[in-house]
């Protein structure tokens, strides 16, 4: 069975939350909170480079915003944005907060899921 990774993005749903994302990925991107945001999406779509690396990966994908995410997990004191694995037991941490942070490119975030995600 195919593990599932979960991406929880540090921004709300809905029209008026991408609106203002989008607005404050162009004019002030050096204060966007959501780097996993920002580093897989251009300013109006997810980057094609990215969804093709997704398909590679020996695991499914999910996508969360944050306001989702506590809904449906209601793990609202976790930081974020974060990559979980889903497993029988629950969410398991793959790459959290901080690191996401320091990923400077998409490159590096692609390099640091696979390491991730091949075993010891």
């Amino acid at each position: 069975m195919r593990p599932t990774l979960l991406f929880v993005y540090n921004a709300d749903s809905g029209l008026f939350n991408t609106v203002t994302d989008i607005a404050h990925k162009i004019l002030s991107p050096q204060t966007y909170s959501c780097n996993l945001c920002a580093l897989t999406h251009g300013h109006f779509k997810v980057r094609e480079d990215w969804v093709r690396f997704l398909e590679t990966l020996d695991a499914d994908s999910e996508f969360l915003h944050r306001d989702e995410f506590h809904a449906h997990y209601g793990l609202a004191d976790i930081a974020l944005p974060a990559i979980f694995r889903k497993t029988p037991e629950g969410l398991q941490s793959c790459i959290e907060a901080d690191t996401l942070r320091n990923c400077a490119s998409l490159d590096e975030l692609k390099s640091l899921l696979v390491s991730r995600l091949t075993p010891n």
